[in-house]
């Protein structure tokens, strides 16, 4: 099978938000999703002609990337997907700390994090209530 990881552009737009709707279950996203293509700060993962996920980053977090956003599709979870797309980034970086995060609840993506490589770096309280947010952490 022929996977590869691009930057996304306009014409997946529809894709993502398709992908980000199946996850979420909603389109509440899309603006987000689209000025993330439009500033160049989106990265899909295909096999072949299928959008198996996509990663959005930002460098405005006290001038590190951040990644904000790994969504990937349902079926195709438990593949490498995520942490490639994580693995892709970190080499692509503009800046040479990355950070990200997930909720306490979410082991699965935490996995994924300790698998990329990246460390914990503490905490944020009071965004999700009784569901702190992780802060994770690597060098490109």
């Amino acid at each position: 099978m022929r996977m590869h990881i691009i930057e996304a552009s306009m014409e997946h737009f529809t894709h993502l938000c398709a992908l980000d709707k199946e996850v979420i279950g909603d389109y509440s996203r899309s603006d987000r999703i689209k000025h993330a293509i439009l500033e160049r700060r989106c990265m899909i993962y295909k096999i072949q002609s299928c959008i198996a996920g996509f990663l959005i980053f930002t460098t405005d977090f006290f001038d590190c990337s951040f990644i904000s956003l790994v969504i990937v599709k349902p079926s195709e979870r438990r593949r490498g997907v995520a942490t490639a797309l994580l693995a892709d980034f970190i080499e692509r970086a503009p800046t040479a700390k990355i950070f990200s995060s997930t909720n306490r609840s979410n082991t699965k993506m935490q996995n994924v994090f300790n698998a990329a490589g990246f460390k914990r770096s503490g905490y944020i309280e009071n965004l999700d209530e009784g569901d702190p947010e992780i802060i994770y952490f690597t060098l490109k």
